[in-house]
Parts: C-alpha cells; structure tokens; sequence
C-alpha cells in the first residue's frame, strides 16, 4: 500500500466508525415502538427532515452516474437536476396532504395509506410488494456505487468487493438499532461534507485543467457541440421529448416514492415539508459541479473506459491524498445514507403489512412487527449484497424501472385522496395494467416509445383503467370504501 493509499483508507476507517457512533447514538432515550423506527414518531424538524430527504436526492449517483452521464450523453443528464426541483413543487402541495391524512389514521407507509384508504389488505400487500421488487435494485447500486467510490479514493488499496461488504456492515450497524433517525444524523455528516467536497472541486478542477470555467464551456462549444444539444452524444435516445416526458413522470412519482413518503411521515408539523420544499431545489444546484467536472473529463481524460469514473479520476489524479479521502467519503456516506432509508422502507413495508397483520394487526404485535422489520431490513440487505458481489449486472439492469414502476402507485397512494369515487377494484385493475404496459415496452425494447418515456403511458393507461372501473362500479351501487373526511378550512383535503 503506497503512502498516499494509507492516509486515504486511515482516513476512510475513521469516517466510518464515526458514522457508525452517530446513528447508533441517536436512538438512546427514543422508545422501541415500530413508529419511531420507521418515521421516527413524526418528531424530525425542519432541518434533520431537510438533510434526510437532500440525502435520498443525493446519493453516489451524484458523484458517478451524473458525471459520467455529462461525460458520455452531455446534455441529458440536466433531467436529473429538472426532475428533482421540479418535484419539490408538487410536494409543496402533495407532502402535507399526506402528512395530515396519514397522522390523522396513525398510518406509516404508503401500504398503510393504500390499505386504509380503500379499506383492502390485498392492495396493501400490492403495494409493498411492488415497492419492493423496485427498490432492491436501488440499494444493490447504491452497494456497487460505494465499491467504485472507495476503491478509487483508495487508489485500488480497498477492492470492489470489500467496499460492498462495508456499505452493509455500516448501514445495518445503525439502521437496526435507530431506524429511520440514525439515516437523519448521518446525514447531517453527509451532507457537509458533501457540500465542502463540492466547494473543493467547484473551485480547483476547472483551474487546474483549464483556466477556469469560462476555457471549459468555451472549449465544449467549440470542439464538443453535440454534447450541448439533443439528443446528446448518445445517439437518438435521450432527445428533447424523453427529457420533458422523464421530468413529468419522475416529478409525480418522486413524491410517493417510498422513501419520499417516509421523509414526510418523519416531520414534526406539514410547515417542515413546506419549508423543505422551498429549501431544497437550491440544494439540487449542486449537481452541477459533478456534471462541469464530467465534461472536463472529456478533455482530461478523453479515453476514460468507465465514464462512471470520470470524477475520481480527475480527483485522485490532481488532489492530495487527504482531499482525495474527504470526497471519498463523501461519496461513500451518499450511498450509505440513501441505502440505510430504502432499507428501512423496506423493512416496514413488510414488517406492518406483510408480516404485520396491516392495520388490522393487534397492539400488542407492535414489537414484533418492529422486530419483522429489523430482520427484513437485514435479510434485503443480505440479498442486495450478495446480487452486489455475484451478479453485479443482472439486478442492476431492473433498475431502469424502478421509478417507471413505482409510478404505477399513484392512483392508489394519492389520486385516492383527492378522488372519492375512486374504487379499490379500479386502483388494483389499474395497477396491473400500468405494471404490465411497462414490463411489455421494457421487454420489446420501445422505451423510450414514439420519444416519450414508456413510464407515461404505463400510467396513462393504469388511470385509464382505474377510472373507467371505478366509474362502472359506481354507477351500479353506492362504494362501500369509506373516504376521507371532508375538509374544513382549518385542515388538509385529506
């Protein structure tokens, strides 16, 4: 191990006991029930509900993937920052409607918000099983991101694999005695040092490589101009109408995302989900500096093999070793924290409602369904690992789906909240449809179909369906679902 690689892990190894410390210690005096695992008993305030949902938005990808999109694509990778602000609008709207109806009916999950409102255990259980088959592929990239992180910051010291197996060792560490609370304190660690390796490389890689930003667009648009417009450097793919089609949908789906909704259960009041979302598209800003470093990738390092690397390669290349470290773990913590959450949801998902009993289970099972959840928590991330370490490409390739098919729950999770009418019938019939169309356009390979992407008219067709049915059932007899109460000026539309 060269000198530069000591420092680099020494550093590493005392991130991560410390991050293990901080979750771990953030549970002492909190009760054991299954609330405060999972939502932290709706007692996080502005700030900690604001560092846990900027680490959900900011995860390893924002350190590999939208440099390496900038370095491969170019113009494209801006729906990320697009989609994210622009669901930040919707949840100004949609993230304290879900907070009051889900306090109101002590609801922790977006299974809960399905079962309760429609009063059907099935569509419960479809929810979180839904939820899960397309979260799973998120932790295993977030366990792979990490081993790409820290063997670059490493400079090869700590192998892919090792790296995997820290992720869940410190992930589990934490999750498993705090829950949802310990993912809120690490991220505080995250995120600043995610904003001081920001500021690092804002203000050094342009100037080392170029004579600053200026020389680096200047030369993009001179020598790379397709990188500048669409569809981007990849081909016919990624065009203007899958950019606009992909923020529309993902901009929707973000707000039930799981765990989106887990973020908004944990607030102590909705002003906390209104300030976040007026707080948080100034974060997203961020992005931008991976994505100008992974365009001045293409002039540093124009023969890069894995554009996921762009970042660290130009890192490890021009800053010193502790520098070096501090980005690393700075990524490494952006895919620790986002995996910790997904695994938390997870675990709820099945801890209540699969397991659980749902709604309906007794009180006195609240213990055992936290314990249901800890053990799902840990066996998911078991099986993420392992996928990690011996098929690296074969799950990771669902993940193209995953907010395509979470989509699908967004007559169950939110149109059902507005619409009345709305039957539990119509939402599960809609539900197939919508899973279905998008399996059959990812299969045949016409997604993106006609431009636009395949999520759109999954969901198109799901509320097509659950619209129609529900319309029919109405129109013969009176729902026997009940709703949600009305509201009044003083509460929520929920």
């Amino acid at each position: 191990m060269t000198g530069r690689a000591t420092v680099a892990v020494s550093l590493f190894a005392v991130a991560m006991l410390v991050t293990v410390a901080i979750g771990v210690l953030s549970s002492r005096g909190r009760t054991r029930s299954m609330s405060e695992w999972s939502i932290s008993e709706r007692g996080l305030g502005t700030l900690f509900v604001l560092v846990l949902m900027a680490g959900e938005s900011y995860t390893s990808f924002s350190f590999l993937g939208a440099a390496g999109w900038s370095y491969r694509y170019g113009i494209p990778i801006f729906y990320l920052i697009a989609y994210l602000s622009t669901g930040l609008v919707v949840a100004y709207f949609v993230a304290p409607l879900l907070w009051s109806y889900c306090a109101r009916h002590h609801l922790v999950s977006i299974a809960d918000i399905a079962e309760h409102r429609f009063r059907s255990r099935p569509l419960g259980i479809a929810a979180a099983l839904l939820c899960t088959i397309f979260l799973v592929p998120y932790i295993q990239l977030q366990i792979q991101g990490m081993g790409l992180v820290v063997n670059a910051m490493s400079y090869g010291a700590i192998n892919l694999k090792t790296a995997a197996i820290i992720s869940f060792v410190v992930a589990e560490a934490f999750i498993l005695t705090s829950g949802l609370r310990g993912s809120a304190w690490v991220s505080v660690l995250k995120d600043s040092l995610a904003v001081l390796s920001i500021a690092i490389l804002a203000a050094y890689i342009p100037w080392h490589y170029f004579s600053g930003p200026a020389e680096l667009l200047n030369r993009l648009v001179t020598e790379k101009p397709h990188w500048l417009t669409f569809p981007g450097a990849g081909g016919g793919t990624f065009g203007a109408s899958w950019f606009v089609s992909t923020i529309l949908l993902n901009a929707l789906t973000i707000c039930v995302f799981p765990t989106t909704v887990a973020g908004y259960l944990s607030a102590r009041t909705p002003n906390a989900l209104r300030r976040n979302s007026m707080l948080l598209p100034w974060y997203q800003l961020l992005l931008l500096v991976p994505i100008l470093i992974g365009a001045a990738a293409l002039f540093a390092a124009p023969t890069l093999k894995n554009p996921d690397l762009a970042l660290f390669t130009l890192v490890t290349d021009s800053l010193p070793s502790p520098v070096v470290a501090l980005i690393g773990i700075a990524g490494a913590l952006s895919a620790i924290v986002p995996m910790s959450v997904f695994l938390v949801a997870i675990g709820t998902l099945w801890g209540r409602t699969i397991l659980g009993g749902g709604l309906h289970g007794k009180v006195s099972s609240d213990t055992r369904q936290r314990r249901s959840a800890q053990l799902i928590g840990l066996t998911v991330g078991a099986i993420a690992l392992a996928g990690a370490l011996i098929y690296p490409k074969v799950l990771v390739n669902l993940s193209v789906l995953s907010y395509e098919g979470i989509a699908q729950l967004v007559p169950a999770v939110l149109l059902g909240l507005y619409w009345r009418r709305l039957t539990a019938l119509g939402v599960g019939l809609g539900l197939i449809t919508g899973s279905a169309v998008v399996l059959l356009l990812h299969a045949t390979g016409h997604d993106p179909l006609f431009g636009l992407n395949g999520g759109l008219y999954a969901l198109t067709a799901n509320l097509i369906v659950a619209a129609t049915v529900s319309w029919t059932v109405n129109s013969k007899t009176e729902p026997s679902a009940p709703t949600p109460e009305p509201a009044t000026p003083q509460q929520h539309p929920a």
